[in-house]
């Protein structure tokens, strides 16, 4: 199966679960990146990215490459903010077709809020449920053996599948 793991990432954690999936699938990757540029610490850093969200923000993107037709499986990850997905995750979605693709996602946070996220996400996509759904509470920042152990358990469910 063809896979491919799209995601956003602020400050790194998504993108070190990224490339751990990636790894363990042999799927390829894409990091979307947004035009616009958000804070990445201090009170500006959750002002200004829970605005985005609350606002449905979708900001230009730097541009990417990606060919939806090449995947059978697309695989997403986030960083949650404000109980949501990430304004460029948003911004990506609406704009490549991913219909009739096996959908997973991936989300990375300090706090709570994941489950919302991928319920916002499913909306976003309008499905009415992911492949897989996986959790982590900053995996770069704060190593865990349970962060391990999900990610991996996240690839074999999908080896399985």
């Amino acid at each position: 199966m063809n896979t491919a793991v799209v995601y956003y990432s602020l400050e790194g954690n998504t993108d070190y679960a990224a490339r751990k999936i990636a790894d363990s699938l042999g799927a390829d990757m894409l990091r979307i990146y947004s035009k616009k540029v958000y804070p990445t610490s201090g009170f500006r850093k959750f002002f200004w990215g829970g605005m985005s969200v609350v606002m449905s923000e979708a900001p230009d993107l730097e541009p990417y490459e990606f060919d939806s037709t090449a995947y059978d499986r697309v695989i997403l990850g986030f960083p949650v903010w404000a109980s949501n997905i990430t304004p460029p995750l948003r911004t990506f979605v609406t704009e490549n077709d991913l219909r009739g693709k096996r959908i997973a996602a991936f989300a990375c946070q300090s706090g709570n809020g994941a489950e919302k996220a991928f319920d916002r996400l499913k909306a976003c996509l309008g499905i009415d449920a992911l492949e897989a759904e996986l959790v982590l509470i900053d995996p770069k920042d704060k190593p865990s053996v349970d962060n391990e152990r999900k990610i991996e358990d996240f690839c074999v469910a999908l080896r399985n599948d």
